[in-house]
């Protein structure tokens, strides 16, 4: 099976081998074994289930729960020259129909399906016809009630084992901690599941947490330095969204808004020309999710804090999937904590769950503050050990210096008791820092013992302070805002502990880059007869990708362009060597490509 296996991967799909635990994921379902799948975002997911359908008899069913990531997955399928096909409300009835008589006739390897769909009497009717390789339920973590993508269908999928038991399933995610990866196994009857574990870790990726002092300044700032990339720009809410894209475009800046408040057609459309398009800023909610296959994004940008480690880290996987150097910025202030916080403590859930949710919203509290290597408290939040140092995170490449701010916490949390713990930062801030506004001598607090004791730090410095007592656990905000006193506080106050302070940075210098200047082409370092071959190469790809009206990346990866450039390649036989070229897309487009090489020559 190995061999027969390795053969499909080098023939159809160009990749030389297989990577990390892929053999072995591939040879426990070819051989009708379950398995529970994870592994990180761009760490070769889908051939674990793809290879097996090709290996096996019959047609692979795939569970996934976007029309965006079905249509991208079977176009690339198809550019390999794999029968693939997709159901789902894009297709007319006609369309559909057609899809339907080709899995009965057993002309169909892969067939990707909605999870509400597939539940239909209908379609389990369909499948008793047919000829079932395995089942694949894709982005498994959907199962979790627990988690931030739940989709209630997902729990209705143990119909696959008990209609079908000896039908394999592969059940696969790049997102789930330890209880979630135990809900999983248990709400789709994986327990006997062999499971597959694989680092988290993302190496290309570099980690960056800065303060919010005036965010559209820092992000443009950010986006200069990747000019001429892809990327996405999450904010927390639409009307967010829209502000911040309309502002990016004021700067020249390619940027497009996407959240569930748009109409579809909109959103598609965004969507299509992200997808198609190099250089395409998108600036989103997590409405933008899943189903975001393209390669090349440079850089995953949060100007607001997320709600939790895993959706942090979901979100900031969608860069850099070709595994070249990518990056995760994150922009947060206290004003973040305070909202999401709120939000937490008005919803309508049960408080088990809101007890769930506060500690996921601390640990990411704790990863933005953490002094030591962001790679090594990420990975520890999914129970994976990292020895730090990574060198590759802010904290690794500047190390953070420490001060002893006890005193200065004192002060703090003192002036929040005898204020009242009413009020929130800014205000207490005033007293400290003794700034007679009118709500200040308001409520008389310009008498307060508290007053101006605190003038020894200017209101940036003190607003660090406070994001790390709400961080450290010894303020919390009300459904107000209003920050009050925690037990942990008690000890800080007496003096029985003292407490040491990340040192707020000052601010970088303003970057000068050239307008519509791009570091793509230094990041890829490219020798200057190499770099005309792949600016060529890129071209002709984008115009491929038009009039196929396909996302570029389905074509060839970046990474593949640019090995290619690197090689110069004479002829076909050479061109076959290069990973990424297939059987079928040296047949399609190896001419095309041996020209572009000619002509830039």
């Amino acid at each position: 099976m190995h061999d027969a296996a390795l053969d499909l991967l080098r023939r159809i799909f160009g990749h030389p081998g297989f990577r990390g635990e892929q053999a072995q994921i591939v040879e426990q379902v070819a051989n009708g074994g379950d398995a529970l799948v994870l592994m990180p975002t761009g760490g070769g997911k889908s051939l674990c289930y793809q290879l097996p359908a090709l290996l096996r008899e019959g047609c692979g069913i795939v569970v996934s729960p976007l029309i965006a990531l079905m249509q991208d997955q079977v176009e690339g399928l198809r550019q390999l020259g794999v029968r693939a096909a997709f159901l789902n409300s894009s297709l007319d009835a006609t369309q559909a129909a057609s899809v339907e008589r080709e899995l009965l006739a057993g002309e169909l390897d892969l067939l990707y399906v909605a999870p509400e769909r597939l539940l239909t009497p209908r379609f389990l009717s369909l499948l008793e016809r047919a000829r079932i390789a395995l089942f694949a339920i894709d982005e498994a973590h959907c199962v979790s009630q627990w988690g931030h993508d739940f989709r209630p269908e997902y729990r209705q999928l143990t119909v696959l084992h008990e209609r079908w038991p000896d039908v394999p399933r592969i059940a696969l995610t790049a997102t789930a901690d330890e209880p979630t990866r135990q809900e999983i196994a248990e709400r789709l009857a994986l327990e006997h599941a062999r499971r597959f574990v694989s680092s988290f870790d993302r190496p290309n990726i570099r980690y960056r947490v800065v303060q919010k002092d005036n965010t559209l300044r820092q992000l443009r700032d950010f986006l200069l330095a990747h000019r001429g990339h892809s990327g996405i720009v999450y904010a927390f809410s639409r009307k967010r969204v829209d502000s911040i894209a309309l502002q990016l475009c004021e700067l020249g800046i390619d940027a497009l808004p996407y959240h569930a408040g748009m109409d579809a057609a909109t959103r598609a459309a965004h969507q299509r020309r992200f997808l198609q398009e190099d250089g395409v800023v998108m600036v989103a909610t997590i409405a933008f999710g899943m189903g975001i296959d393209k390669p090349d994004v440079r850089f995953v940008a949060h100007v607001d804090l997320p709600k939790s480690v895993e959706g942090y880290y979901q979100e900031t996987g969608r860069a850099g999937r070709d595994g070249e150097a990518a990056e995760a910025w994150l922009c947060y202030g206290l004003g973040d904590t305070i909202n999401l916080r709120q939000l937490i403590l008005q919803s309508e859930a049960g408080e088990e769950r809101k007890r769930l949710e506060l500690r996921k919203l601390d640990a990411l509290l704790g990863y933005c503050e953490s002094t030591t290597c962001r790679r090594q408290s990420l990975l520890g939040w999914f129970g994976e050990a990292h020895a730090g140092g990574c060198g590759n995170c802010d904290n690794c490449l500047e190390p953070p210096q420490s001060w002893d701010g006890t005193i200065a916490a004192r002060k703090a949390l003192s002036c929040v008791y005898r204020s009242g713990q009413r009020f929130g930062a800014a205000h207490v801030i005033d007293i400290l820092r003794g700034i007679g506004t009118e709500r200040v001598l308001q409520f008389g607090h310009d008498q307060l013992s508290t007053w101006s004791i605190g003038n020894d730090l200017d209101e940036r410095q003190w607003r660090s302070v406070f994001r790390q007592l709400v961080a450290q656990g010894l303020l919390e905000a009300d459904v107000h805002g209003a920050l009050h006193l925690t037990e942990s506080a008690g000890p800080v106050l007496r003096g029985d502990t003292t407490l040491h302070f990340r040192t707020e940075q000052p601010k970088p210098p303003r970057r000068r880059r050239e307008r519509g200047a791009s570091t793509t082409d230094q990041e890829f370092d490219l020798a200057p007869d190499a770099l005309v071959r792949f600016n060529a190469l890129r071209v002709w790809r984008a115009n491929t990708a038009r009039e196929q009206n396909v996302p570029a990346y389905v074509i060839f990866h970046d990474s593949t362009l640019r090995t290619i450039a690197t090689h110069a390649p004479d002829d076909l036989d050479e061109l076959a060597r290069i990973p990424g070229i297939g059987a079928s897309k040296l047949d399609r487009y190896g001419e095309d490509v041996l020209q572009q090489l000619f002509d830039a020559a």
